[in-house]
């Protein structure tokens, strides 16, 4: 606790020396913004003032805007530098009521680092062209081998911020990313690594996408019967690799797993009249699939179940990707 001494034979009055030592602990952050002070009682104690004399000083403090009377509680430290009292008020301030301290946060750190506010703003502005600049091109990336992947967020991206975009092998973004100015280049969180070691040196940003955690789907194959057979669709021959692999580490040989992607018209066929369930993990695919049960019909004796996940990509890499892209 910060101790206060008061001199009775000075010529400085005792109400202003204790009000220079409250002030000099607040400057030298002994009394960091929200701090509480001792109370009047507990200062008449300490330095043999009368009470009255403490809260006027208290009062001269609360005048120099160093300190809030919160009535019932105490006089705190007003924090300085998240007074927006002076401010223009923008109505942006409704919506995101976090934006001032966020942006005076990055601020003062900057200047901390020796920035001065007029490179701040250029910073500032820098980034925001930056980034606008890149919204007006959109890359979708996956490894060639699993082009499929980037293709099944493309049409998912497309359909739901409705904008144009462009499937780019992996191999082959370095020389397209030469071409444009700047871009967004999008990805699945899988390949994130392999872009943004080809994307950074050619001032272009990379946004990974999360996919769907497909929480329903699993809970189902958990609770499917011994010996079921299980059929997996996707365009995309790395998500049904993945999704072989979690299915066999959560039943092991308990359910019979059958693969395919949507070009291979032979393995379509023989799961369509074999398995007693269909995941597709795009639409495409389930299309693709319900088209195959509807052409086979005379030769099924029992159509099976056919689940359509309804979203590859999770909700919040969408919205996070169309507010990025300025969309919102």
């Amino acid at each position: 606790m910060v101790q206060f001494h008061i001199q009775p034979d000075s010529d400085i009055p005792a109400s202003t020396q204790l009000y220079n030592q409250i002030l000099f602990a607040i400057a030298s952050r002994q009394f960091p913004p929200g701090h509480r002070l001792p109370s009047t009682r507990q200062l008449a104690m300490q330095t043999g003032l009368h009470r009255n004399t403490i809260s006027k000083v208290y009062r001269q403090l609360e005048d120099a805007g160093v300190v809030d009377a919160q009535a019932g509680s105490g006089i705190y430290v007003r924090d300085q530098g998240h007074d927006t009292g002076s401010r223009i008020k923008s109505p942006l301030l409704e919506q995101y009521p976090q934006a001032h301290k966020i942006i005076q946060s990055s601020l003062d750190e900057l200047v901390k680092q020796g920035c001065s506010l007029g490179q701040a703003r250029e910073l500032f502005l820098a980034e925001i062209d930056w980034r606008l600049r890149c919204s007006a091109s959109v890359l979708v990336t996956a490894p060639q081998h699993d082009l499929a992947n980037g293709e099944v967020l493309m049409r998912e991206l497309e359909r739901a911020l409705a904008i144009p975009m462009q499937l780019v092998p992996m191999e082959e973004l370095g020389q397209v990313l030469d071409q444009t100015r700047s871009s967004t280049v999008v990805t699945s969180r899988y390949f994130i690594a392999q872009a943004e070691a080809i994307a950074s040196p050619k001032a272009a940003r990379v946004i990974p996408i999360d996919i769907y955690d497909f929480e329903q789907e699993l809970k189902q194959v958990k609770a499917m019967p011994k010996g079921t057979c299980l059929g997996i669709v996707s365009l995309s021959g790395g998500t049904v690799g993945v999704a072989e692999v979690i299915i066999h580490s959560l039943r092991g040989d308990d359910l019979l797993v059958m693969t395919a992607q949507i070009d291979d018209r032979y393995k379509l066929n023989a799961m369509v009249r074999t398995a007693q369930t269909i995941f597709c993990f795009d639409q495409v695919s389930c299309a693709s699939v319900k088209a195959t049960i509807s052409a086979s019909r005379d030769d099924i004796i029992r159509p099976p179940q056919v689940i359509c996940c309804e979203n590859f990509i999770v909700g919040k890499s969408i919205n996070l990707l169309r507010r990025e892209l300025g969309l919102e």
